[in-house]
């Protein structure tokens, strides 16, 4: 692969990350979050399958370690079970490019079963869609193209989602004031560790 070709699938992703919508629903997001999680001390639940779930659990292991307490819950196993961990405080926020992904548009059912007035956040490329619809607030990705050679493999669309899911959490972040105390006392290891108590003494 030449310079060339590397700037140009750069370029793509990065045009990508510019032209997602903005708007209200990352205000309305945060908001949520803060109700539910902060107020009424609920759990953020992510959900997503294959690469968007890889990318669910990313954002659930950010928000945990920034203050915002998160797990992943796999929409597959959900139906065998582990749906049970659901309480009716608790927010979900479900992630599918297509918006049709068959596991979330039947674990929405499934949880109002349990928790029938469950909100739902979810980051999806096709507003127009099943899960959209059901959304408490959607977040459109902008539904770019991917840049794989054959306009198929989760990659421009992971990063967008990627980068909605740092928005949120940094918007939240904000929201209840975390400080590098907060991040110390969760991050005990590592580079990280050192740094943020490091910080944590000048505050």
């Amino acid at each position: 692969m030449t310079k060339e070709e590397i700037s140009c699938l750069l370029e793509q992703e990065a045009e990508a990350v510019r032209n997602i919508p903005i708007t209200s629903g990352y205000e309305e997001a945060v908001e949520l979050i803060y109700q539910y999680i902060h107020e009424q001390g609920g759990t953020l639940i992510t959900c997503g399958m294959g690469k968007a779930g890889q990318i669910a659990m990313n954002i659930a292991t950010t928000f945990s370690s920034t203050g915002t307490p998160a797990y992943f819950l796999h929409p597959s196993e959900a139906q065998h079970g582990d749906l049970g961990i659901v309480r009716g405080n608790d927010l979900m926020l479900l992630i599918s490019n297509s918006g049709k992904t068959r596991e979330l548009v039947e674990l929405i059912e499934l949880t109002r079963g349990i928790a029938p007035d469950m909100k739902f956040i979810v980051i999806t490329g096709n507003p127009e869609s099943a899960l959209a619809e059901a959304a408490t607030v959607c977040l459109p990705t902008g539904g770019p193209k991917e840049v794989c050679a054959l306009g198929l493999t989760p990659t421009t669309s992971t990063t967008v989602m990627t980068v909605i899911g740092d928005i949120l959490v940094v918007g939240t972040m904000r929201r209840i004031g975390f400080s590098s105390r907060d991040y110390a006392i969760r991050h005990h290891g590592g580079y990280l560790g050192s740094k943020s108590r490091e910080l944590s003494q000048k505050e």
